[in-house]
């Protein structure tokens, strides 16, 4: 069986999104040459798991005119872009993705994620897409959580948990760049 890891840039004191929204925090270079060669590893190890990526309709917003086109990120954004997608929208009515396959849309985000685990494949991977992960979490849909944890603090913004979850740890990760990644297991009941 398929297993649904979320993924999520955070600061060290658990936000994900400052007050505006915004990343600023987000550090580490992941994929230039100044990168940290056993972060880029790890993440290009990971890139490597999956093949489908879900995304909430904002995250598709924001990420739908960048990522096709950029061919600056490397073998990383070629394997990024070469994924599965779909996308959780009660909006949209399509998801186009540059040159490459439009996403799959969704109306129904648990019944999809329950169907996809239970086909044959690599893992899938919800990249960033905050309010679709708590609903995902509390539907006891999401596996793993993985945190990519940049070295600051930001005292206010968006929280990544907003609710009661039970993890156990399985890797805490430190790199030279200043980052950790840490990966839990979400205990379900």
């Amino acid at each position: 069986m398929r297993r649904l890891v979320v993924q999520q840039w955070v600061t060290v004191d658990n936000i994900a999104a400052e007050e505006d929204g915004g990343l600023s925090f987000v550090s580490g270079e992941p994929f230039s040459d100044a990168s940290d060669p056993a972060f880029k590893a790890n993440l290009m190890g990971f890139i490597d798991s999956v093949d489908t990526m879900v995304l909430g309709a904002a995250t598709y917003a924001m990420s739908k005119d960048y990522w096709p086109h950029a061919r600056e990120q490397g073998e990383y954004g070629e394997k990024l872009n070469a994924l599965t997608k779909v996308v959780a929208s009660s909006t949209l009515d399509e998801a186009p993705w540059g040159d490459f396959p439009a996403a799959a849309v969704t109306r129904d985000p648990v019944a999809t994620l329950r169907e996809l685990k239970e086909q044959d494949g690599k893992d899938i991977w919800l990249w960033g897409s905050l309010s679709l992960m708590h609903t995902l979490l509390d539907a006891g849909v999401v596996d793993e959580v993985r945190l990519l944890v940049c070295p600051v603090t930001r005292g206010r913004g968006t929280r990544v948990f907003t609710g009661s979850h039970d993890l156990t740890v399985l890797e805490a990760t430190a790199f030279d760049n200043g980052l950790a990644i840490l990966r839990y297991e979400v205990r379900t009941s």
